[in-house]
């Protein structure tokens, strides 16, 4: 049965630590035209890593040849805007990029780099600053689960972030489910339990922001996304469309996903 939502689903690509410049060419040139056939309303991002976005929406701003047509994101930013940050990248440096959407708070980020609740608090303040979108990762471990802490885990994950929300009045952001348990493990989520999840962080919106809030915010699921299962998610009520890692980086496969996004826009 036909998911009943009014948002635009959203297929958004984590491209990780993969793919040159070339690579990334190569890969824009056969989605647009893979794109060119397909009509209905989806929202595409692409997240390259960051040596990639000059070539991508350089190359994007100059290929503009469909209505459904992919934005660029960064992967990551840090909440200082100049200074001391070796490594780091700033708000400035994406802004003068065009890009307009972040990834914060993925579990790769919390669980390799040590980024704490606050830690992705800072960034979502500051992404909220300057008027980027941030796509906020949450989800729980697999001990955590088995404990029957989801539901805890994801309110400890947002509910500052909701409250900043709440005090701002900034309310264009998306979240994202990505239990921890099936990031790049192969092993998703079922359609069912990833809606619980989703319909858990869309009570939770509604209670710290308002109802009107929570019914359009957009709420996607990640974790081994692949052609085989993607379908089974959109056709939930709560899941407006997916992250998606590794499946992402064939281009064939990240179109018949978009595919089926725009089956059931």
């Amino acid at each position: 049965m036909k998911a009943n939502r009014k948002r635009i689903p959203i297929v958004a690509a984590n491209w990780k630590m993969n793919k040159t410049c070339a690579e990334t060419v190569a890969y824009l040139s056969r989605l647009l035209y893979s794109l060119e056939e397909l009509n209905g309303t989806v929202e595409i991002l692409i997240f390259p890593p960051f040596t990639a976005l000059r070539t991508a929406t350089t190359y994007l701003e100059n290929e503009r040849k469909t209505d459904i047509f992919p934005l660029i994101g960064a992967q990551n930013m840090h909440w200082e805007l100049k200074g001391a940050y070796t490594g780091e990248v700033s708000l400035v440096m994406l802004l003068e990029l065009g890009i307009k959407h972040v990834i914060l708070g993925h579990s790769e980020r919390r669980r390799i780099f040590n980024e704490t609740n606050d830690i992705v608090l800072k960034k979502v303040k500051a992404a909220a600053a300057h008027g980027v979108v941030p796509l906020i990762c949450v989800g729980e471990t697999l001990e955590e689960r088995n404990e029957k802490k989801t539901e805890e885990v994801l309110k400890n994950q947002l509910v500052d972030i909701l409250e900043f929300f709440k005090e701002s009045g900034f309310n264009d952001f998306i979240i994202a489910y990505e239990p921890v348990w099936a990031i790049g493990t192969g092993i998703a989520a079922s359609p069912e339990e990833a809606n619980d999840a989703c319909r858990f962080i869309r009570a939770l919106v509604g209670s710290y922001l308002s109802p009107e809030v929570a019914s359009r915010i957009r709420i996607l699921y990640g974790g081994s996304i692949d052609e085989n299962n993607f379908e089974g998610f959109l056709l939930e009520p709560d899941i407006d469309g997916g992250l998606v890692g590794s499946a992402s980086l064939d281009v064939e496969k990240f179109v018949k996903l978009i595919r089926m996004a725009v089956k059931h826009a």
